[in-house]
């Protein structure tokens, strides 16, 4: 059956493209709502982070987030959840160390895109993270090997 829109049907995006995007994509996705509860959990964040959609849906960021760092996370989040700006908002990467559910910690890269009402108040975020682990490690080797004389 041809598209009713003037287009071709091989120009046509499949019904649904953006829920298998999301949940076949091999970065993490997460959304948080405003108070931080995790509430979409995809099978590239159960990959980098080892937790279940089940387990970390309903939990707080908190799960990802190094102890020692919740502090000045949580600072940054609600000042973006009350002022609705983000410096990282535009598409800036972000590099942060995150927690696996085994403790390890991770070098995670990330991205967001801020989620508003139809009155413009932030009702949560929405993180596409990639795990960087590896490559910070082999940065940091080559600059250790580069400054030994």
């Amino acid at each position: 059956m041809a598209p009713t829109d003037g287009t071709q049907e091989s120009e046509a995006l499949p019904i649904d493209f953006a829920v298998t995007l999301l949940e076949t994509m091999p970065d993490a996705v997460v959304y948080a709502d405003r108070s931080g509860m995790i509430r979409y959990w995809n099978k590239g964040a159960e990959g980098m982070f080892g937790f279940t959609a089940d387990e970390a849906i309903g939990q707080s960021l908190d799960l990802i987030i190094p102890e020692g760092l919740r502090a000045r996370h949580w600072d940054g989040y609600e000042r973006t959840m009350e002022t609705g700006h983000s410096k990282y908002a535009a598409g800036e990467l972000l590099s942060v160390p995150a927690a696996h559910k085994t403790g390890t910690r991770l070098s995670a890269e990330f991205t967001i895109v801020p989620f508003r009402d139809a009155a413009g108040q932030m009702i949560g975020v929405a993180a596409i993270m990639r795990d960087q682990t590896q490559r910070f490690q082999e940065m940091r080797a080559l600059r250790k090997a580069a400054a030994t004389p």
